[in-house]
């Protein structure tokens, strides 16, 4: 088994704890959001295990309500981000300014952009120019920004939740596949059923909803952090994600047939480790104390949608990454099958 079996018995009470925590967060969440408890399940997954997310859905379906509404419940500083055509690097990181003081010298003073923030939402991320768009994923990689030759660290935990409009693409600036590797999920949100969105308008004219509770601190979020890395996997687990991962990559070998004719590109070696990592997380989520077969497979389609990318002959015949992904489950073999 990989993780250290001992040392994660002796954190029962945490994960006990984070077991729990779902129940409450959902309640919490119920209070204003209606339906996607897959949706909110795989953005808990990513948080608790310290990876960023892209959320991909049409307009008006609460994104950044369920966004700030986790982080009200996880007692983390929310901002959101507008990404415009016209955003500068500096409007989402800081800017240097000269101070002047009374009777003083004048000197410059860093003042701290959105950016410095728990939990970042960033909307519409494919609407602003590869320029801003590269200074959040270096803060995302580093966890800092760097003005004037000084280091800022941003406060930790810090998460980046963004945003892709996926009707209006005119205009935009699509991220590189090796930017989107850096993006731990591609969650997406779909509309709700009938009844859903019956519920929906009806809360939404009629009286304000309730308050919610925070349950957490960021404290308890780097304690999670910390126990879900040390959740007991198997190798063959292990071994399945790396499988799963190699096997989206076309002409090489034991490459499958239709992956050689429907892709371009395939997932690289962050697939398997955010899958794994993910896996770990949602076994704690789901009350168990080591990852299943279940885990694996049940986040295959968020960790690989943005990390394949399908060929002009795919496009043709009407397939889309979703199939390719159902396709690869159905194709390499689990472990005990």
């Amino acid at each position: 088994m990989s993780g250290t079996i001992d040392s994660f018995e002796m954190e029962r009470e945490t994960v006990e704890r984070i077991y729990a925590s779902r129940d409450r967060i959902d309640a919490e969440l119920a209070k204003v959001i209606v339906g996607q408890k897959q949706v909110v399940l795989e953005l808990l997954i990513a948080l608790f295990a310290g990876g960023h997310c892209l959320i991909t859905g049409a307009p008006g379906l609460a994104k950044t309500l369920l966004v700030r509404s986790i982080a009200q419940i996880l007692r983390l500083k929310f901002r959101r981000i507008q990404f415009t055509p016209d955003l500068m690097p500096a409007d989402i990181t800081g800017t240097e300014i000269l101070e002047e003081t009374p009777g003083g010298p004048r000197q410059m003073k860093f003042v701290k952009g959105p950016v410095f923030a728990n939990v970042i939402l960033a909307d519409e991320i494919n609407r602003t120019p590869p320029k801003t768009q590269a200074a959040l994923l270096e803060a995302m990689q580093e966890h800092q920004v760097t003005a004037a030759g000084v280091r800022y660290p941003l406060e930790e935990p810090f998460f980046v939740l963004a945003t892709q409009n996926p009707i209006e693409m005119e205009g935009t600036y699509p991220l590189p596949e090796a930017q989107l590797d850096r993006f731990m999920f591609n969650v997406v949100i779909d509309y709700l059923p009938e009844e859903d969105e019956v519920a929906v308008v009806s809360r939404t004219t009629s009286t304000s909803p309730e308050a919610i509770e925070s349950l957490f601190s960021g404290e308890d979020v780097q304690r999670f952090h910390e126990v879900v890395r040390r959740v007991p996997v198997s190798e063959d687990l292990v071994r399945y994600a790396v499988r799963l991962a190699a096997a989206s990559r076309p002409s090489r070998d034991g490459s499958p047939d239709f992956v050689n004719q429907w892709v371009s590109w395939g997932a690289g070696l962050r697939a398997g480790q955010y899958l794994v990592l993910g896996a770990k997380a949602r076994a704690l989520l789901c009350g168990r104390s080591h990852v299943s077969l279940e885990d694996i497979e049940a986040l295959v389609h968020s960790t690989f949608r943005h990390r394949i990318l399908v060929g002009y002959r795919a496009e043709a015949e009407g397939v889309d990454v979703e199939t390719v992904i159902d396709r690869l489950l159905e194709t390499v073999q689990p472990p005990g099958r």
